[in-house]
């Protein structure tokens, strides 16, 4: 399992750096106290502050060129400033990412840091941090009322690291009770971005006819289809944008689909 990404380990640095900057800009002026509706137990704060700890706590991991995982009370002003100050949270965000970003720079993509993943490296943290933000820049999006775009290449590279993730065994033995419901002769979809340009080649077949998921680019017959622009592609995927929503399509096995949503989440 190699968890390849499609950009470099600098593209994916100055995309952390760009999309906590858009995830700032949406969160200033707006209401903190606000519940975000696609992570109903948070507020906007809240959502900020898992942001920042996030970033703070896999820059640790970087910095310190962990073996293991740290406890929280070792990463540095991971629990953000006190109260509900808004300027504060927000420079809070800012150094937090900006930590982040020069301890991956410093360290490379090969550099060896413990994960949570089979791959050991500097390179897992510069992804995920950058998709993680991407994802929660798109709670951010939906509480405020904003529009939500990511560039194609990024989005792809977000869709496919996901579905990467969703075959680790430690992430399949965690549904395993679920499983059942989900693998079986005949189930497969097809992820097909309508917006993209053909040398992006945002098409995926999930195979999910054996015990496990096994996925490729490819456009080919499925069970069930899901169309529509990338990026909402990858909202449902992500379950930030219900299935039935008119900016996609849903073609076949509706319910295989649903089935695939439920399990395929880190719950």
């Amino acid at each position: 399992m190699t968890l390849q990404g499609s950009l470099t380990h600098d593209a994916y640095c100055d995309q952390l750096l760009a999309e906590t900057e858009k995830f700032r800009e949406l969160l200033r002026g707006a209401d903190l106290s606000a519940k975000v509706p696609t992570c109903p137990d948070w507020t906007l704060a809240d959502l900020a502050r898992h942001v920042g700890s996030a970033h703070r706590w896999a820059g640790t991991l970087v910095a310190t060129r962990a073996a293991k995982n740290v406890d929280d009370a070792d990463v540095p002003g991971m629990a953000g400033p006190e109260g509900d100050d808004a300027a504060a949270l927000d420079a809070w965000l800012a150094a937090g990412a900006e930590q982040t970003v020069a301890a991956l720079r410093e360290a490379g993509p090969d550099t060896e840091v413990w994960t949570w993943s089979p791959v050991q490296r500097t390179g897992f943290w510069a992804r995920r941090m950058t998709h993680e933000t991407v994802i929660h820049r798109a709670d951010a999006a939906l509480t405020v009322g904003a529009a939500f775009e990511v560039p194609a290449e990024v989005a792809a590279d977000c869709l496919e690291e996901w579905l990467q993730l969703c075959a680790l065994p430690v992430v399949a033995a965690r549904h395993a009770e679920r499983s059942a419901l989900l693998f079986g002769p005949g189930r497969t979809i097809h992820l097909h971005a309508t917006d993209t340009p053909p040398e992006l080649n945002a098409e995926w077949l999930l195979d999910l006819t054996g015990d496990r998921l096994v996925h490729r680019r490819a456009h080919e017959k499925a069970a069930v289809a899901l169309r529509g622009p990338l990026t909402d592609v990858l909202g449902v995927l992500y379950r930030r944008l219900p299935a039935d929503s008119d900016r996609v399509e849903v073609l076949g096995d509706r319910a295989l689909l649903d089935r695939w949503l439920a399990w395929a989440s880190f719950e």
